[in-house]
């Protein structure tokens, strides 16, 4: 494989005294280094250390003054040198070099050079693992080269699967040729594949002695490793010194900070050392995947403790460590974070596990996702039915705060379901203000302002901290409540306390974040602010699309808001539209007195908004009636039957809407009475 990016790297470092290349088997240092010899016009001499290379003898070896000169001398396999004296003699030969010759020092492991003043005084080249990696490039030239031609989507995945490690792309190479399918076998390439192991185990494990390849092989459970993870799972001392050892051999560790005191394996050497423990030690794994759960949880790292707990099959523990930290998660706005980790359970381990449904449920509320919230609250009510203990009442608080949502009954029903949690419990604040948010809600939509006003002060106050993304909500009701009463200084102050809650916490992209999106449009609109308001509108109107069989007062609640905003901005059609899709849901919220009384002042605003517009047109009410049926695929007879007239009669009025709107087509002038506002957004379309 011809590697161009490298050999001018080589060829561009001719002055510098000492070339380094360190990297495990497999790299491609020697081809790399003969194509470097092709393109130098120096004469190449070549040693071969081993390890009975003594001083005397390399120091011969290494003799330039009777060599060529200038030249480059190429010292390979230096990891075999154990001799003190010999590596004394190869350092004085580094720092010695005459001006345009070079050493190159080529070894699997570090060498047992001191670099570091070469390093500092740019006297030294350096190409390790990293810079030996092939690009997707490299990788797809060398597919090809064993008569392997892939997608691009392929090419990177196996380079992102061997880390651009030669030797693996090679043997992945060999390993998918002799599939039927290509891309199934791509994707199922990892490092338990049969020829890789079988290197890995000949080039790196070999070498090493029984000691060192358990450690390998029992920490291979850990993503990353570290003196204390790696003492934590093999219940033993000692790991920080076994670490340092076998970075120093190059055993594929990369190293993930410039301390070398935290390392991760190569991917592939991860995977072949994972599938040794299970052919080798199948019993042992549970035991360390479960130490290794607890040493993540003591560190605060959930999501892998969580991991390591279902891997020893302790479902349990892992439930309890997620519940422990979801509701938090949730309610500081990283409810996707409380997903992925929910991802690491099956639906039936979920479902089975109380803790796990009462998470997926509150994920589940805070995405929107009204069938999940329904779906995960009926299966935790299955599994503390029954169940008195200090454990399960706090689940209990939960779950009766999360099914409260349900206005199903009625929202005065809702509002006395949601009963208040006891604050001093575990996560009891978030559940505290979430039951003050619903029982808010459905007093100020059955008209009992004052018992409104006095919950949702209560969760606006102690959401804070706790639960920004139920706070912002209750100070998004607060701010309507604030209308309704006629405080429009006091709904200018808590809407931008709501808009700053929502921006600081990052909860701009969750779906309940509509009803403040759709208030602070409204109160820009009414201060005069077009563009932020339209800004507002627009992103309220995305996150409602994400809703999924929601809560339905939130939706009409939402879409009421975003018409009143849309009223002020003189966007008849969108506030018809919006209007419409609140009262089409209005039967949902049959007790919602309040919700009926504001959509009823929109629809009279847009009435007579509408009926402005249309005698700034000087239509008629006949010709309004003929041009609400021109957006349909009616023809004019059909026309003239739905409205009980003649054909001629429909023609008349047609022509004079053309005229009035300066059109001169159906099309046109359905278009030029939309953006008049004398069209909804649906009538449009």
């Amino acid at each position: 494989m011809a590697r161009p990016r490298l050999v001018r790297r080589l060829v561009e470092a001719h002055d510098v005294p000492l070339a380094l290349l360190v990297a495990p088997a497999g790299y491609g240092k020697t081809a790399l280094l003969a194509e470097w010899a092709d393109h130098d016009p120096r004469p190449f001499a070549w040693i071969r250390a081993g390890a009975a290379t003594s001083a005397s003898a390399l120091a011969g070896l290494l003799d330039v003054e009777h060599g060529p000169h200038p030249g480059v001398l190429v010292l390979d396999d230096a990891h075999a040198i154990r001799d003190a004296d010999a590596l004394a003699v190869l350092q004085h030969a580094a720092e010695t070099m005459p001006a345009g010759s070079q050493l190159v020092v080529s070894a699997r492991e570090e060498p047992g050079l001191a670099v570091g003043r070469l390093r500092a005084h740019r006297k030294l080249v350096e190409l390790r693992s990293a810079d030996l990696s092939m690009d997707a490039a490299e990788a797809a030239a060398l597919l090809e080269q064993v008569g392997l031609r892939l997608s691009d989507h392929d090419v990177d995945t196996l380079v992102r699967r061997t880390e651009g490690w030669s030797a693996g792309l090679y043997l992945a190479a060999l390993s998918v040729r002799a599939e039927p399918d290509a891309r199934s076998a791509v994707e199922s390439f990892a490092g338990d594949d049969r020829l890789i192991a079988d290197y890995l185990r000949d080039e790196l494990l070999a070498p090493l002695d029984a000691a060192q390849t358990a450690f390998l092989v029992r920490t291979s459970v850990l993503d990353t490793l570290s003196a204390s993870a790696c003492d934590a799972v093999l219940d033993s001392e000692g790991s920080a010194t076994a670490l340092a050892a076998l970075a120093r051999s190059n055993t594929m560790l990369v190293a993930l900070n410039r301390s070398d005191e935290t390392y991760r394996h190569h991917r592939l050497f991860g995977e072949m050392l994972r599938a040794e423990l299970r052919r080798t030690e199948p019993k042992l794994e549970p035991a360390l995947h479960r130490r290794a759960g607890v040493w993540h949880a003591r560190g605060g790292e959930a999501h892998a403790a969580i991991r390591h707990a279902v891997a020893a099959g302790d479902i349990e523990t892992a439930a309890g460590v997620l519940w422990s930290e979801a509701a938090d998660r949730i309610a500081q706005g990283d409810s996707e974070e409380v997903r992925r980790w929910l991802c690491e359970f099956t639906p039936e381990q979920t479902a089975a596990h109380a803790p796990l449904a009462l998470a997926a449920a509150a994920a589940s509320l805070a995405g929107g996702d009204g069938a999940g919230l329904e779906r995960w609250t009926t299966a935790a009510a299955a599994r503390l039915d029954g169940r008195r203990s200090g454990v399960t009442r706090v689940l209990r608080d939960a779950l009766a705060v999360l099914r409260s949502t349900d206005s199903s009954e009625g929202l005065a029903a809702m509002g006395a379901a949601a009963v208040r949690p006891r604050r001093s419990e575990p996560n009891g604040r978030l559940w505290l203000v979430t039951a003050r948010l619903i029982q808010g809600v459905a007093h100020h939509l059955t008209g009992r302002l004052a018992d409104a006003r006095r919950a949702l002060e209560d969760g606006g106050r102690g959401g804070a901290a706790a639960a920004p993304s139920m706070q912002s909500l209750c100070l998004a009701q607060l701010y309507l409540l604030a209308l309704d009463d006629g405080n429009p200084d006091e709904a200018a102050v808590l809407v931008g306390r709501a808009r700053s809650q929502v921006k600081s916490s990052g909860l701009e992209h969750y779906p309940t974040s509509a009803l403040v999106f759709a208030v602070s449009a409204l109160d820009r609109a009414q201060r005069g602010l077009g563009q932020e308001a339209r800004g507002d509108m627009l992103w309220s109107r995305r996150l409602l699309a994400l809703l999924v069989d929601f809560l339905p007062w939130y939706e009409i609640e939402t879409r009421i808001v975003l018409a009143r905003a849309a009223l002020c901005l003189g966007d008849l059609a969108a506030a018809r539209t919006l209007a419409n899709e609140a009262s089409g849901r209005l039967r949902e919220a049959p007790d919602a007195t309040t919700l009926r009384v504001w959509l009823e002042e929109t629809r009279a605003e847009l009435d007579a908004a509408t009926l402005a517009a249309g005698e700034r047109c000087a239509l008629t009410k006949a010709e309004v009636r003929v041009l609400q049926l021109l957006p349909t695929h009616l023809s004019v007879p059909a026309i003239a039957s739905r409205l009980y007239v003649s054909p001629n009669t429909v023609k008349t009025h047609v022509r004079a809407v053309y005229r009035k709107l300066d059109a001169s087509s159906r099309a046109e002038a359905v278009a030029h009475a939309s953006a008049a506002g004398l069209l909804d957004d649906a009538q449009a379309a």
